[in-house]
Formats: C-alpha cells, sequence, structure tokens
C-alpha cells in the first residue's frame, strides 16, 4: 500500500507543478481576452476597463493564480470570459465524450493488437508478422492529425458521407496511431518468455500451441503489458485532443483549441488540468495493477 501511496502523493505533486506552469506560460502570453476590444474604437475604454476589473485581469499574476487554485478547491475552476458560466459546466458534457471516446479506442486496441502480438511473436517471420511488423513501422512514423486527413478523405473517395462528429472514425483513427506501439512491445514481451525453459517442457507435455500462448506465456509476459496499458491510455487520452479537433468530435480537444484562439485563460487551465489529471490517473491504474499482478513489488520495503 505504501507503494500506492508514494505514486499518489507524486500524483498530486506534479498536478500542482502542471497547474503553475500552465499559468505561467498563459500569464507570458502576449494580450487577453480582451485584446481586440482594446483596440476597437468602438468599444469605450471605460468599458474595457470595467470587464478587466470584473474578470480580475487588473490584479497582479499571484493574486489571480490564487483565485483560481480557490476556485478550483470549490469545484468551479474559475469563470470562463468568452460564455459568462464556471468553466465546470462548460467542460462537464465534453469531458465525458473524450473519456468514453479514448476508452473506446483502447479497448478497440488491445483487442487487435494483443493477439497479433502473440501470434507474430510464436510465428516470427511469417507473412503475418512480416505484414503486421512492416504496417507498424509506417504507422509510428504517422502523426495523428495526418491518420484523421487520411480517413476524411479516404471516406470522400469510397463516398460514405461525412465522418466529420462522429465517434466510430475517431475510435478508429486513435486505435490506428496506438496499435503500432501496443503490438510491438507485446510481440517483443511474449517473444522473451518464449525462450524461457518452461514452454519446451509444456511443448514435451503435448500441450497444443495456441494454449501454451494464451495460457502460460502470455501471464508470464504481463507485467512490461501491463506498464504498457496505463501508458498506451495515456498516450490515447492525448492524442484524442487533436483528433477530436481534426474530425470535430465535440470533446475537450475542441473546446481547449477554441479556449486558446480567445484567450480564456480558466478554460484553457481547466482543460490542461484535466488532461493532466486524466495521464495521472492512467498511471496511477497502471500501478495499481502492476501492484496487485507482481508480488515482489507488495514484498519491496518502504
Amino acid at each position: 500500500m505504501t507503494f500506492l501511496l508514494r505514486r499518489l502523493g507524486g500524483a498530486l505533486v506534479q498536478l500542482v507543478a502542471v497547474s503553475a506552469l500552465a499559468f505561467a506560460l498563459m500569464e507570458l502570453a502576449p494580450g487577453d481576452y480582451l485584446e481586440d476590444m482594446r483596440v476597437n474604437p468602438q468599444i469605450p475604454a471605460a468599458t474595457v476597463a470595467r470587464w478587466r476589473a470584473e474578470f480580475g485581469l487588473d490584479q497582479p499574476a499571484i493574486v489571480r493564480y490564487g483565485r483560481w487554485v480557490r476556485s478550483v478547491a470549490s469545484g468551479e475552476f474559475g469563470v470562463s470570459m468568452a460564455y459568462g458560466i464556471p468553466v465546470s459546466e462548460l467542460i462537464a458534457g465534453r469531458l465525458g465524450r473524450t473519456v468514453a471516446l479514448s476508452l473506446l479506442a483502447l479497448g478497440l486496441t488491445w483487442l487487435l493488437a494483443l493477439p497479433c502480438g502473440v501470434w507474430c511473436a510464436a510465428y516470427r517471420g511469417g507473412w503475418l508478422d512480416r505484414l503486421l511488423g512492416g504496417g507498424a513501422t509506417v504507422a509510428l512514423a504517422l502523426p495523428e492529425l495526418l491518420v484523421g486527413l487520411l480517413v476524411l478523405q479516404g471516406a470522400l473517395w469510397a463516398g460514405w458521407g461525412p465522418v466529420s462528429g462522429r465517434i466510430g472514425p475517431a475510435v478508429a483513427v486513435l486505435a490506428a496511431v496506438s496499435f503500432p506501439s501496443v503490438f510491438r512491445h507485446t510481440r517483443s514481451s511474449v517473444g522473451q518468455s518464449l525462450r524461457l525453459p518452461f514452454v519446451d517442457h509444456l511443448r514435451a507435455a503435448g500441450l497444443s500451441e495456441t494454449r501454451i500462448l494464451f495460457r502460460h506465456v502470455l501471464p508470464a509476459s504481463l507485467n512490461p503489458l501491463v506498464s504498457l496499458l496505463s501508458l498506451s491510455l495515456a498516450g490515447i487520452t492525448s492524442a484524442s485532443l487533436v483528433v477530436e479537433v481534426t474530425l470535430s468530435w465535440p470533446g475537450m480537444g475542441q473546446l481547449l483549441l477554441e479556449a486558446i484562439l480567445a484567450r480564456d485563460v480558466a478554460v484553457v487551465l481547466a482543460a490542461v488540468m484535466v488532461a493532466a489529471t486524466l495521464l495521472q490517473v492512467a498511471n496511477l491504474i497502471g500501478d495499481g495493477l502492476l501492484y496487485l499482478a507482481d508480488p515482489r513489488i507488495r514484498r519491496r520495503p518502504a
């Protein structure tokens, strides 16, 4: 349990550091939400000054950061200058869409990559191994934005109709982006386990190759794969922000982009903190699964 408590403490420290860094970067960026209004001759300077006071933009940065921290503690995450409502209300529905997209993509990725990686490790050099290995190498070099644009173009060529705003194409893009890494790590981990002496004993006992692979070799390869599970969830969550913008999925990605363009600081900070929290939750889930799967961690002295 000490192992998990240390991980939780480290995650909280990292979240505080991310919030401070994000706020500092927003402060260093030129301009603010009222910049366009300030140069608009049709808006009186007194009106702009009143709005600056209302939004707290006339106060020192440390004071505004403290106010934002207090609003986080109250569950509001500040007030959006663009929408005039608490940021928590603004992100409530979008967060659910991003989480659903990420979890569906994670499930599809592992459903495809795990058996393919195990099978290719057992039959190295076969046609499936060469096909998937070459495809994974190419796919690793493709950014999420390019894959999303290729899906859009492919849908137009195939006459499938619009794919923007639909969860299916977004899940497919995220799975395609994350498949190569999971496949390659699974293939490598299972390949190492196949060289262990117990595999020869199982084959000598007459067990089928499929049973050896999935009942004995795969469990022996779990430790690195459990760690990879949390990393892949974190990677999919990060990539989903780009894919959402590309395919017009109404999640956190679009909200973050709109807030950055509008210089809506409270929304930007909230979106960054939500993304960072999701990454930390993914890492904690991986640490918890590793704690359950590996008795050596449970026996390790504090």
